[in-house]
């Protein structure tokens, strides 16, 4: 192997690594921008697709039991079905002004084509309220793919690690006189140091492979 092909064997290796590492903190979020505590508003959901090869086909989003909403109502999309399903309270729970013995328990959305490809995300949202008086709202979700591969977003963080698949937590602002805030999900609310660091190291390689091609010329230019 020659001393140009060796350069340009590790620039390009290093840059396959930065490629291949930067996913990986991908994960099933939640944000609003008019949400907050008391309040009604628009929650977001963001699913991107982890898989390599398989399309999602199925987004559930489940509601807590503990914290119902008296009014809720899932968001339309194009090439895709969606079915709200309602439950019995385990005993009539006051939310705001309004005395619930049923809530919604589940959204779920079904893509009637081919869902979302590998490599992409798409977007979810419901709207309803009020929103509880708390500082955070967590929700689960099931991500099915077109291979029968079910991936369930509930593991609740107790530490500062965050778990494989982390359950949505919506942050919510306090409330306001028209019951409106803007907040985010609770997993992006500080920087993300993941993130950071694969732009950083996202860039490193690119110089290396840079460097690497510069001299790969300069030599052919003296053996020329």
């Amino acid at each position: 192997m020659t001393r140009t092909t060796a350069l340009l064997s590790a620039a390009l290796l290093t840059t396959a690594l930065v490629t291949v590492a930067g996913p990986a903190s991908a994960h099933v979020g939640v944000s609003t921008t008019d949400a907050a505590q008391g309040g009604y508003g628009k929650a977001v959901f963001r699913v991107p697709n982890e898989s390599d090869k398989a399309a999602t086909t199925k987004v559930v989003v489940t509601l807590p039991a503990d914290q119902p909403f008296a009014f809720a109502t899932a968001g339309a999309k194009p090439g895709w079905s969606v079915k709200v399903r309602k439950a019995t309270l385990d005993k009539p729970t006051k939310v705001g002004d309004f005395d619930l013995t049923e809530a919604v328990r589940t959204i779920t959305w079904t893509a009637d084509g081919a869902g979302i490809p590998v490599g992409q995300f798409d977007e979810f949202a419901l709207s309803g309220g009020p929103f509880p008086t708390a500082d955070d709202i967590t929700f689960t979700a099931e991500q099915t793919y077109d291979d029968g591969t079910t991936v369930a977003w509930d593991q609740p963080q107790t530490g500062d690690e965050e778990p494989e698949h982390p359950a949505p937590v919506l942050a919510l602002a306090e409330a306001t006189a028209g019951g409106h805030g803007a907040v985010a999900d609770k997993h992006e609310e500080a920087p993300d140091d993941d993130n950071d660091l694969g732009v950083w190291l996202g860039g490193a390689a690119l110089a290396v492979a840079l460097a690497a091609l510069v001299v790969a010329l300069r030599e052919n230019r003296r053996r020329a």
